[in-house]
């Protein structure tokens, strides 16, 4: 299951470095997290994200079930509606 092309801690230089970086690219644009690339590999999820930069891959954004603020109609309203006006403030 695991690919474990590296042995963890051991640097990655050079021509290995840039072989690396291609074949996590090919994996991440197919859809593999971050996560599970840096778990196939043995690395940690800030060696497979660095790789992955060096690579000039883009991000996808963040996943998750946050719905953007575009979505929801009264969402700035929702944000302050607690909160006194700056003119209700008393300066002490």
């Amino acid at each position: 299951m695991a690919d474990k092309t590296a042995i963890k801690g051991k640097r990655i230089t050079g021509s290995d470095r840039i072989s690396m970086g291609e074949d996590l690219k090919a994996k991440y644009e197919k859809g593999a997290s971050i996560r599970a690339l840096a778990e196939d590999t043995g690395r940690s999820y800030g060696f497979v994200h660095g790789i992955l930069g060096e690579s000039g891959v883009v991000m996808r954004s963040r996943s998750g079930h946050a719905v953007p603020s575009s979505a929801r109609p009264n969402a700035s309203i929702a944000r302050t509606a607690n909160r006194p006006s700056r003119n209700a403030r008393t300066r002490s």
